[in-house]
């Protein structure tokens, strides 16, 4: 049978979907895998196992089926450096969750300028842009800076692997802060060559982009046929926003996921400190984004300290507590926060806690907060001048009805739910599609359920964020007095 596979590398896990050119999932492979975190602050990954586990997928559901062309997807912005012939030099250096590079960050707006930088490149500097973590490189590696010739991102290195083919696509380019000029939509040389040193920055094209063919050598080890061709793809987000069509302006992409992304989609550029301008995975096209540094995260975090109990547990559990989770409130800044925020050393607070509660009213909690970070973020997208006329939620807190549930009733907005909600790696396939077929998402993907608010909730949970609202600044010193001390630590 023809088909095409995407694969996406995320966070947690890589996982990989073979579907039929009418957009018919015929199987899935996921492979677990988890970040190093060696000090306060930093969070990695070997690059290597990025491939292994691209091609350990491809090798389980490849089968008999006819490949047809392939794409690929990832986490991001990340930063993974290797020689001139591709070999890492060390572990790649994941996106906002990593806030190691504050110093690089502030010396590099002063240098540059804060309001120059958020004018070019669409976004502020911050743990989410990838120049200051090579400038960390540079600085407390020189070693490894020295020998480095080569940037890649999880989608990146899977095409170049692939294809033998040195690109980056632009909206992962343009969120490489202060590198990329959204403006032009190039790489700024001005900024970027003293940054970047010896490294030669990849060739530039958009997600869509047909980047090469797979090779001999990359077939021998995959399974894939030589010669498909490989297509770009771009960071997860925004390939998840593509898995459900949330392309048009006024639409937001909500992603569940361990941490949780937001992608409007902007008819005119829009740049603002609180988040991120950026140009969109399709040539023409502008997103405003946000990004929680934890979402899914806390709640595995919970369940690991519960004992590990099933999913469905806590969630029957957390369901049986009331809304307000009996008079607790949270903050989910368990890494920092990225928007709208922008406070790496932001801890996350629990405020309310009796030895009454429950851990279903933790869970909830935890919920909760999530929720209340999503409309935090959405007002800000609506204060920058971003419409957001419709939400499409996609990943797999799609799953389950409480968290998807609470999010609407915290916000007030209806989201609707496609009946794919694989996410990323079925964006990738349905990118590796359009490059040798008249595909259209809507027809891939329809919209099977919408998500409605239930208004009886309303005057509560408007009581609840107003109380979430004054609560990051009335702790905010003693958090950041305590981020010192674990950092010392």
């Amino acid at each position: 049978m023809d088909v095409v596979l995407g694969v996406d590398v995320g966070t947690s896990s890589t996982k990989g979907v073979l579907v039929t050119l009418d957009g018919t999932v015929l199987a899935s492979a996921v492979r677990g895998h988890e970040v190093s975190r060696p000090h306060p602050g930093w969070v990695e990954m070997p690059t290597e196992v990025w491939w292994d586990e691209f091609v350990s997928i491809s090798r389980e559901l490849v089968g008999d089926h006819t490949v047809l062309a392939v794409g690929v997807s990832g986490m991001g912005p990340c930063v993974a450096v290797t020689d001139a012939a591709g070999s890492p030099l060390r572990p790649a250096i994941l996106y906002g969750v990593d806030t190691r590079a504050t110093a690089q960050i502030a010396r590099l707006a002063k240098e540059l300028g804060a309001a120059e930088v958020l004018d070019r490149c669409g976004s502020a500097l911050s743990t989410q842009a990838a120049g200051p973590k090579i400038a960390w490189i540079a600085e407390n590696e020189p070693e490894v800076f020295a020998a480095a010739r080569r940037l890649f991102m999880p989608a990146s290195w899977l095409a170049f692997n692939l294809s033998g083919e040195y690109v980056l696509d632009h909206q992962s380019a343009s969120q490489c802060t202060p590198l990329y000029d959204t403006i032009a939509q190039a790489w700024y040389e001005p900024w970027a060559t003293p940054i970047v040193g010896a490294i030669e920055l990849p060739r530039l094209v958009w997600a869509d982009t047909v980047v090469g063919e797979v090779t001999a050598a990359a077939s021998a080890v995959t399974g894939l046929p030589t010669g498909i061709p490989v297509v770009s793809g771009t960071i997860d987000a925004w390939t998840e926003a593509v898995s459900v069509g949330a392309q048009n302006p006024g639409d937001l992409m909500l992603m569940y996921g361990t941490t949780m992304f937001l992608v409007n989609t902007i008819a005119e550029r829009i740049s603002i400190p609180e988040l991120w301008g950026t140009v969109g995975a399709f040539e023409g096209t502008r997103n405003l984004a946000a990004g929680m540094a934890t979402s899914g995260a806390i709640t595995g975090w919970l369940r690991e300290l519960f004992g590990s109990p099933s999913y469905p547990e806590l969630l029957a559990e957390a369901a049986a507590s009331p809304p307000g989770a009996n008079g607790l409130l949270m903050l989910p800044y368990f890494a920092g926060e990225r928007t709208p925020i922008a406070d790496p050393d932001a801890r996350g607070i629990i405020v309310g806690l009796t030895i009454s509660h429950t851990r279903g009213d933790l869970y909830r909690a935890a919920l909760e907060a999530t929720a209340l970070g999503v409309r935090h973020n959405v007002e800000a997208i609506r204060r920058a001048g971003g419409a957001v006329d419709r939400i499409v939620a996609v990943g797999g807190g799609t799953q389950g009805d409480l968290w998807t549930q609470i999010v609407s009733d915290v916000t007030g907005l209806d989201q609707t739910v496609n009946r794919v909600t694989v996410g990323a790696s079925f964006g990738a396939a349905y990118l590796a599609a359009t490059a040798i077929a008249d595909v259209r998402i809507d027809a891939w993907n329809p919209v099977e359920r919408v998500i409605r608010p239930r208004i009886a909730l309303t005057a509560g949970y408007d009581e609840l964020y107003a109380l979430y609202l004054q609560l990051y600044p009335a702790t905010v010193e003693i958090a950041h007095a305590l981020a010192a001390k674990q950092r010392l630590a």
